[in-house]
């Protein structure tokens, strides 16, 4: 099956655990069509292992938004 990047990512997310929801934004009917066939898409256990390695947990944590305490104003 050909898959878009944003439903490899989507699939990622929902193949990581029942306690891991994905929350996809859009603006048009396209792209929700695109994001709910995401679901139907089963990646396997070598591409999950690929993904994760690129992308380990933890490697995007941190603050959500700056220190505003630290702006001078």
């Amino acid at each position: 099956m050909k898959a878009t990047s944003a439903q490899v990512a989507l699939a990622w997310v929902l193949g990581r655990g029942a306690d891991i929801v994905p929350i996809p934004g859009t603006r048009s009917i396209p792209r929700l069509n695109e994001n709910i066939a995401a679901a139907s898409l089963s990646l396997f256990d070598a591409e999950m292992a690929a993904l994760e390695a690129i992308f380990p947990a933890g490697v995007t944590a941190g603050s959500r938004y700056p220190d505003m305490s630290t702006v001078n104003g």
